[in-house]
């Protein structure tokens, strides 16, 4: 199989030659074309040209695509900084478009056609069209963007003192982030578009099971059910860090038909097959720093390890790493990965 085929058969639920290997891949493809890191954020020509090189060279199965973990707080009128200096890999916050609770009586809902990156995602998109790939939009969770919109610590004094002004903040990002995908939808057509949602900010290092089950859980639900009863064609869900006290509430989210979990290293394969499995592709849990500062043979058993757990769940498993692959990492670790699916995953 090709790298298109295998992604397309892995969303079908058809059968596959092979585990297929995913990337969650952004600045490394810059660097490793000679790019500036900010120019696979700041430039959707460049961004694709450095993602599509990058996948050529290591082989993996998974399409380019257009995101950043601080995504909202610029589309909510904040302000972000592209990455420039060596140790910097992704956008970071300057200011936060809500710094007090009048702020919040005051914040409206962004035009998702003019907002903060989203007109960058868009021709990102386009293009991604333009080379017969499948249009997507990478976007927060409700709780990750209202963390982006007011600051993360913020947010959470105001979930245990405030519970009102969270509850706003949710509403909005809630309604924000439909209204990107309906744009998208609108765009492209029902049932063509490929949505990434990231939840960072609602790891156990943050927020309690408790609160992820109040707070949380009826936006996350019903921003996934918006979504896919809009037509969004396909759905991957990044549970992003320590979630393990989260699973039984986020086993409650409609995922859609062959939609994917992502896991970080923090929760075994085995934990998400129990959780998911039975409904959901398992992608994941390969952790970010080992393909920093192991080597390509730790890498490899990483790996190896991974997909023997990986190949019993139900609907399919996708090896991946945990989180974004760092920008330095050393390329032979990364070229360990693609030597593991084919040694270890061939069904």
């Amino acid at each position: 199989m090709t790298p298109a085929e295998r992604l397309r058969a892995l969303r079908r639920g058809e059968a596959l030659d092979r585990v297929p290997l995913l990337y969650f891949i952004l600045g490394f493809c810059a660097k490793n074309v000679g790019y500036p890191v900010s120019s696979v954020y700041g430039d959707p020509e460049m961004s694709l040209d450095a993602q599509l090189r990058t996948q050529e060279q290591y082989g993996y199965d998974s399409e380019p695509f257009f995101g950043y973990a601080s995504y909202g707080g610029y589309e909510f009128g904040g302000e972000i900084r592209l990455p420039d200096g060596e140790y910097q890999q992704a956008p970071a916050h300057v200011r936060f478009a809500v710094e007090d609770e009048k702020n919040v009586e005051d914040l409206t809902l962004p035009d998702a056609r003019i907002a903060g990156m989203l007109p960058l995602a868009m021709r990102f998109a386009r293009l991604q069209v333009e080379r017969g790939m499948t249009p997507s939009v990478v976007v927060g969770g409700p709780f990750t963007v209202a963390g982006n919109i007011c600051g993360v610590d913020r947010l959470c004094r105001w979930m245990l003192r405030k519970p009102a002004l969270v509850d706003r903040l949710l509403r909005l990002a809630t309604d924000h982030l439909v209204d990107v995908a309906r744009h998208w939808i609108d765009t492209f057509g029902v049932g063509r578009v490929y949505m990434q949602i990231w939840e960072p900010l609602t790891s156990n290092q943050i927020i309690s099971p408790r609160h992820f089950g109040t707070v949380v859980l009826p936006y996350q639900i019903e921003l996934h059910r918006r979504v896919l009863e809009m037509g969004i064609g396909h759905l991957l869900c990044h549970i992003c860090g320590e979630q393990n006290q989260n699973l039984p509430a986020w086993a409650q989210v409609p995922m859609g038909p062959q939609g994917i979990v992502s896991i970080g290293s923090e929760v075994s394969i085995s934990k998400a097959i129990e959780y998911f499995g039975d409904d959901c592709v398992i992608a994941g849990n390969i952790e970010p720093a080992a393909l920093q500062t192991g080597t390509a043979r730790e890498v490899y058993e990483l790996c190896r390890r991974a997909i023997e757990q990986g190949r019993r769940a139900p609907r399919g498993y996708a090896l991946m790493q945990g989180c974004e692959v760092p920008v330095d990492a050393p390329p032979d670790n990364l070229h360990a990965m693609k030597r593991a699916a084919e040694d270890f995953g061939r069904y």
